[in-house]
C-alpha cells in the first residue's frame, strides 16, 4: 500500500519535506481489530508537534494521521458490532486500558496506558490501517467522507473543550485561535447557547474574515482587548501570548481552557509578563484538555449531524501530505486540511497481524 511515514524527528522550517512517501506492506488485523481501507485523512496541528519532537512517536517510522475515514474492508476475530463494509471514523484515541480507575470514571482520555493514533500506532495517511474495533465510530450520513474526517478531532477536542468552559446560555465566550477546531466550536456554542455572544481573537486577516462570516459577534487581532470581559475563553493556538491575553480579557471567576497538546517555545518569554493582579486575582482559572474520550468523539457526531454543523475543508492528496504541513504550519488559511487518499475498494493483503512496517 502507500502510505507517507515520519522517519526522523525534524524541524518543518528546516525540512518541508519531512514525510516520506513510501511502498509498505498491507496491515492485517489482529484479534479484536478491524482493517479499515482509508478514504480521508484531516491534517492536524498534532502532526506538526510529533514531525517536530514535542510529542514525538514512540517509535519510528511510524504513519500519521488522526482524523481517519473509511470503510472496514476485514476484521480479525472476536470482533462483534462492526460489520465489513461499514463507513467507519477513527480518532485520536487509538486504545486505552479499560479497566483503571480513570477509565471506569469515564476518563480514559487521561489513562496512563493511553495510545494515541498516528503517534503511538499507524494512523491514516495511507491506504490501508488497522485500528481496535471498540475504538472505531460509525459516521453519520449526514456527512460524507471530506467533511467527516475534521470533525473527529478538531469537533470532537472542541465539543470536549466547550463542555469544560462550564459555560451557560448567555455568558460570553472567546476563541482564541481560529482555525480547523475553532470554525467548528463557534458553530457547535452557537447550537448549544444560542443566548450566547462568541469573541473570536485571530492573527490573520483571512481567519478574521472567516469568523465574521461564521457570525461571529465580535472579531479582533490575538491581543486585542474585547468590549466586553468573557466569562469563558477557549484556547487553541500553539503559542503562549494568547494565553496571557486571554487571561487578561477574563471575567473574574471566568475560565480559560487551553486546548492544544503542547505549546511551542517561541513566545514562552512573553510568561514573564504574567501579572497577578491582572491576570490571574479574582478566582480566574485555566484549565487544559488532554486527548478525548470515547464519548467525546460519539457525542460531537450526533450533536453535528442533529445541528446542521459543517466544516470547511481544502482537500490534497496523500502524495502532497507534506504541502499540507507546511501550509498548516504558516498559518492563515480557512478551516481544515483534509487528504482524499482513496476509494472503500482496496484489497487487503494477506500474512499474519503486525503492528511494523516492512517496504515492499
Amino acid at each position: 500500500m502507500k502510505a507517507m511515514l515520519l522517519e526522523r524527528i525534524v524541524s518543518i522550517a528546516d525540512d518541508p519535506r519531512p514525510l516520506t512517501a513510501a511502498e509498505v506492506a498491507d496491515p492485517v488485523p489482529g484479534p479484536g481489530d478491524v482493517l479499515v481501507a482509508v478514504s480521508t485523512c484531516g491534517v492536524c496541528h498534532t502532526e506538526l508537534d510529533e514531525i517536530e519532537g514535542r510529542t514525538p512517536p514512540l517509535r519510528l517510522p511510524v504513519v500519521p494521521g488522526h482524523q481517519v475515514v473509511g470503510r472496514v474492508v476485514s476484521v480479525g476475530d472476536d470482533v462483534r458490532g462492526v460489520a465489513v463494509g461499514e463507513r467507519v471514523g477513527v480518532a485520536w484515541i487509538f486504545s486505552a486500558c479499560g479497566t483503571c480507575a480513570r477509565c471506569r470514571a469515564g476518563l480514559e482520555n487521561l489513562c496512563v496506558a493511553f495510545r494515541a493514533t498516528g503517534r503511538d500506532a499507524h494512523g491514516g495517511y495511507a491506504e490501508l490501517m488497522t485500528a481496535p474495533a471498540a475504538f472505531v465510530h460509525s459516521i453519520p450520513a449526514a456527512f460524507d467522507d471530506v467533511h467527516a474526517a475534521p470533525l473527529l478531532c478538531a469537533g470532537a477536542i472542541g465539543h470536549r473543550a466547550l463542555a469544560l468552559t462550564g459555560l451557560h446560555d448567555g455568558q460570553r465566550l472567546g476563541l482564541t485561535g481560529f482555525g480547523a477546531s475553532g470554525h467548528l466550536v463557534l458553530e457547535l456554542a452557537r447550537a448549544c447557547f444560542p443566548g450566547s455572544e462568541i469573541f473570536v481573537f485571530a492573527r490573520g486577516r483571512a481567519s478574521r474574515a472567516f469568523a465574521r462570516e461564521l457570525g461571529a459577534d465580535w472579531v479582533g487581532g490575538t491581543e486585542d482587548a474585547p468590549p466586553l470581559p468573557l466569562h469563558a475563553i477557549i484556547d487553541t493556538t500553539p503559542a503562549w501570548t494568547p494565553v496571557v491575553a486571554a487571561l487578561a480579557a477574563l471575567e473574574p471567576g471566568g475560565r480559560l481552557v487551553i486546548n492544544a497538546i503542547r505549546k511551542e517555545s517561541t513566545d514562552a518569554a512573553r510568561l514573564a509578563g504574567l501579572d497577578y493582579a491582572e491576570h490571574l486575582w479574582m478566582e480566574k482559572e485555566i484549565k487544559s484538555v488532554a486527548n478525548v474520550t470515547r464519548d467525546d468523539v460519539r457525542s460531537f457526531l450526533e450533536v453535528a449531524a442533529r445541528s446542521g454543523i459543517r466544516s470547511e475543508v481544502r482537500t490534497y492528496p496523500l502524495d502532497q501530505a507534506n504541502r499540507a504541513l507546511v501550509e498548516l504550519r504558516r498559518g492563515g488559511g480557512r478551516g481544515a486540511k483534509v487528504l482524499r487518499i482513496g476509494s472503500s475498494h482496496v484489497t487487503p493483503g494477506g500474512g499474519s497481524p503486525s503492528t511494523g512496517l516492512s517496504r515492499r
